[in-house]
């Protein structure tokens, strides 16, 4: 590989760096791979994807092959998404190796990585075993071990100086200092209350950027690059926020910034001149050189940095900034022989059945009417905590269940919807169903809890206006994994209403809210009624605009994984939605008005599922950019 060499341990202080030396220096990221390492779907069993590691290597040896000097980073995420990621935690496996994503990153050749808040979902121990057979240094300014034998054993740390040796534009060789720190969202302690409560501290992003690169460099940091696991945010830093490269970028001494968490693209391409210290065209943060490059092996970051010597020290002196796309490019064959063990253990034990399900299941109407593989993913959970909650004082207390669809397109594509067929389950279906390392958490809440879960839940949706045709139905700014359906009651949402709460979770002024007419066995809902209500602990802990449930109102969390309490149960009993799913939820009707649902193009293989929607008026307008069916919904 044509990289950037390392520097020697000393280097001769008597040859200095002459002004008006030059050189470039070529700066290349992932971010948010989640475990996309091959170029392969395990939840379809389906290979040849546009995405994966695998595709990405062949555009890393690319770009070195270009230029004299590069540096490879990686910006967190990595380790968690698919199934081959899990291999290490899963006992049935019997995988003997390091994690095929640390692998593979070996292979590559990477030169430091920053965590992301996935690295945590299974706690610090895992974490600590899984990067320890990293060959690169790994970064987290913001994260604090207290004290005892985790801080001891913490690999991570909050800074890295790399010394290299740049080839220059005239041939010489000249020391270069890099200064790499990384960041991750304060959330984590929320996120992963269940493995991290009491065991780490963790620190406002901006202030501890602020507080650490002076430090880089009083080091001898000649740049300083920040790979922060984080969307680009506001101007204006908030304290604590989740999203914060913007105001990351506005530091001093900030010299390229890498972001991500939020698997969008920057810069586009074509995009014109943006605006509030966003500018796509020349691919600016804040005026510092940035990129943000998506999600699972979709694309590749570079930086191109010219380099001049001024008063002894490295100084940029232009920048080019640029996403690459893997979606055409080959895969990278010494890479896919490497991990082809890895890949085959992953495939043998996906394919492994578990039981049946009684009907297809799939989320490509989950966000507009009740979706049967979301009744049927509560169902499970009404089973299980119905069950577990026998001998203990909440015993015969109704149990209701929230769960969202996982997977409903958005960022993800047209792809991105979970589909099981009629009949036999593997375990891949399992994960499709159920994608993300929660477990099942019973939590006590009153009549009045219930309808603000679920007025935090509608804010996924856009605000509808009578009489207007074709208004986007999804609001766009949050996940559709953030809109849970809670079964065991029924009720209707009304779009013509302002939502209660921003994507924030905080109470917006002059709104009641959006949920109507909310019942529980036909009769209305009172505020101080008592319920259990089965969920996961992302979102018992305060995920999305969801407020975090205290201690004491948390009455069960599971030991194992949801999706193994799922597969469990479907070994015991057929998958299916609950016989009155389909009155659940509605929305509320709107005269004159329809809305647009961007779907995936599998739906139309459903044929019962089109029936039903042309008989509602709904009517398939073919489709649309990025690859997605669009359904014009009458409301």
């Amino acid at each position: 590989m044509n990289v950037i060499s390392a520097a020697p341990d000393r280097v001769d202080a008597a040859t200095p760096l002459p002004d008006g030396t030059t050189a470039q220096l070529r700066l290349l990221g992932t971010t948010d791979l989640h475990a996309h390492v091959m170029a392969y779907d395990y939840y379809a069993d389906q290979g040849g994807q546009p995405y994966g590691l695998v595709r990405i290597a062949t555009a890393i040896r690319a770009a070195r092959s270009e230029v004299q000097n590069t540096l490879l980073f990686d910006n967190g995420d990595a380790l968690q998404g698919t199934p081959m990621g899990d291999l290490t935690l899963c006992p049935k496996t019997r995988w003997a190796g390091p994690s095929p994503v640390i692998d593979a990153m070996n292979a590559l050749g990477y030169d430091a990585a920053g965590l992301g808040n996935h690295e945590f979902n299974f706690g610090i121990d895992w974490l600590v075993r899984t990067i320890g057979a990293a060959a690169h240094p790994v970064t987290c300014a913001n994260v604090e071990i207290p004290s005892g034998a985790a801080r001891r054993d913490w690999p991570v740390k909050p800074y890295l100086i790399l010394d290299r040796l740049l080839t220059c534009e005239d041939g010489t060789q000249h020391p270069v200092r890099v200064g790499v720190l990384g960041l991750v969202p304060p959330q984590i302690t929320m996120w992963d209350r269940l493995h991290l409560d009491g065991r780490l501290a963790v620190h406002d992003m901006v202030e501890t950027a602020r507080w650490t690169i002076p430090r880089l460099r009083a080091a001898g940091a000649d740049l300083v690059v920040v790979l922060a696991h984080s969307g680009i945010g506001a101007e204006t830093h908030e304290a604590m926020a989740e999203n914060a490269a913007l105001a990351l970028a506005g530091l001093d001494g900030v010299d390229a910034i890498m972001t991500g968490h939020s698997h969008g693209l920057f810069p586009i391409g074509g995009a014109t001149e943006g605006s509030g210290g966003v500018d796509h065209g020349r691919g600016l943060l804040a005026g510092v050189p940035a990129v943000m490059a998506g999600a699972c092996g979709g694309h590749l970051g570079v930086l191109d940095l010219a380099l001049e010597a001024r008063e002894g020290r490295w100084a940029i002196a232009g920048h080019g900034a640029a996403l690459r796309s893997a979606a055409s490019l080959p895969c990278d064959p010494p890479l896919e022989a490497r991990l082809a063990a890895a890949h085959q253990m992953t495939l043998q034990h996906m394919r492994q059945p578990i039981g049946t399900a009684a009907m297809r299941l799939h989320s490509y109407l989950a966000l507009a009417r009740p979706d049967a593989s979301v009744s049927a993913l509560n169902a499970v959970q009404t089973r299980l905590m119905t069950r577990r909650l026998r001998g203990t004082a909440y015993e015969g207390r109704a149990v209701l269940s929230a769960t969202p669809a996982f997977k409903t397109g958005g960022r993800g594509g047209p792809r991105n919807f979970t589909d099981l067929p009629e009949g036999t389950l593997s375990v891949r279906h399992a994960a499709d169903l159920y994608p993300f390392p929660n477990r099942l958490c019973g939590i006590a809440i009153s009549g009045a809890d219930l309808r603000d879960w679920l007025e935090r839940a509608a804010i996924c949706f856009a605000r509808l206006h009578p009489g207007v045709p074709d208004q986007v139905l999804r609001n766009m700014n949050v996940p559709g994994h953030d809109f849970d359906v809670i079964s065991g009651v029924t009720y209707s949402l009304d779009l013509t209403a302002q939502p209660l709460y921003d994507r924030m979770g905080q109470r917006q002024p002059g709104t009641l809210g959006r949920v109507r007419d909310l019942r529980h066995h036909g009769r209305s809902v009172a505020d101080e009624a008592q319920f259990i209500l089965a969920t996961n602990t992302y979102r018992a802990f305060g995920a999305g605009a969801f407020a975090p449930i205290p201690r004491e109102r948390i009455v069960h969390i599971s030991d194992s994984l949801l999706r193994q309490d799922l597969t469990d149960e479907v070994g015991q009993t057929p998958l299916a939605p609950t016989p009155d799913y389909e009155s659940n939820w509605r929305f509320s009707a709107i005269p004159g008005a329809s809305a647009l649902l961007d779907t995936g193009p599998g739906l139309r293989s459903d044929p019962a599922a089109m029936a039903a929607l042309v008989a509602e008026g709904a009517v398939d307008l073919g489709d649309v950019e990025g690859g997605f069916c669009r359904i014009r919904l009458p409301f």
